[in-house]
């Protein structure tokens, strides 16, 4: 791992205590360009994390509530009319920055939800016929409260396939928890958080990410992989040729920050659950997850 780097994930575990490898998952999708959706009850630093990661690598934040109530516009911008010059001017919207917290997701409608579906994938905003850029680089981290909780709506299939992992923090352990609770407030500590990266910086670390080696014994193992999850009796379909290429670029991104200029089939397992767990559906309403991980375990390394 690169100097700068390695202060990022110093910083941040400074931050989010006894977390290093959802850290490192989340730096990674960061580093590779996905976005990230983060699953879990309240209160256990989904939003700190975000936080913590724009601070960190020096980028614009906005954070977006969803409610029930959200509309696309409120997410995307809308043109107001402007009576001194005759005309239409438009207002972007919290989506024009470069690390978007979309706060309990799955509590607003399937329409608003859909509002970001463009963004992430193209990195754009189509709106009454014009299309803007998003700013380079953009990241959305995405938070979702568990489904079966009051008031929310389900992800459809189209709008989980845009995140490059899901990821969870859990409890923290009990010494973690114990800092946690003798320490300073979490959110006074973010005040002082300095920026340890610029965004060019990040871009720069972006490209090299495309740059490290995915050699043909390797793609092998993806392969192995990708198709064990098409022939698995207990999913519904395996993965998309889409999650593939997803699955071989948060690969690369492990394989820089572990320092290599290539990729080995410990950086895959590193990842695979990640990526993989939210684009598997179970027959029988059956979590996914557990196949996901019994499926690593039984694909031979070629």
């Amino acid at each position: 791992m690169n100097e700068s780097l390695q202060r990022a994930a110093a910083t941040l575990s400074g931050i989010i205590l006894g977390k290093e490898q959802q850290l490192k998952l989340a730096v990674a999708c960061l580093l590779a360009r996905g976005h990230v959706l983060i699953e879990d009850v309240p209160g256990v630093g989904k939003t700190t994390l975000a936080l913590a990661l724009a601070k960190t690598f020096g980028l614009h934040f906005q954070r977006v509530q969803f409610t029930s109530d959200l509309l696309p516009t409120d997410i995307l911008g809308v043109s107001i009319y402007e009576p001194a010059t005759g005309s239409f001017r438009f207002h972007p919207g919290p989506v024009f920055a470069q690390v978007v917290l979309a706060d309990e997701i799955n509590r607003a409608s399937p329409k608003t939800q859909s509002a970001l579906l463009e963004a992430m994938e193209e990195r754009q905003v189509t709106s009454e016929g014009t299309t803007r850029t998003l700013p380079e680089p953009f990241f959305v981290i995405a938070t979702q409260n568990p489904g079966e909780q009051i008031g929310t709506f389900p992800l459809p299939e189209s709008q989980l396939d845009r995140f490059l992992m899901r990821i969870s923090l859990g409890y923290p352990p009990q010494d973690a928890e114990r800092a946690l609770l003798t320490g300073q407030e979490r959110r006074d500590l973010l005040h002082e958080l300095p920026a340890v990266l610029e965004p060019e910086e990040l871009l720069a670390l972006q490209q090299q990410v495309k740059a490290v080696r995915t050699s043909p014994a390797l793609v092998d193992y993806l392969m192995a992989l990708i198709k064990t999850t098409r022939e698995h009796p207990d999913l519904q379909h395996g993965l998309s040729p889409r999650a593939g290429l997803a699955l071989r670029r948060a690969a690369q991104a492990w394989a820089l920050l572990e320092g290599r200029n290539g990729v080995i089939p410990e950086d895959v397992q590193a990842v695979f659950t990640a990526v993989a767990g939210h684009r598997l559906f179970a027959s029988e309403r059956r979590n996914a997850l557990p196949i996901a991980e019994e499926i690593l375990a039984a694909t031979a390394v070629p």
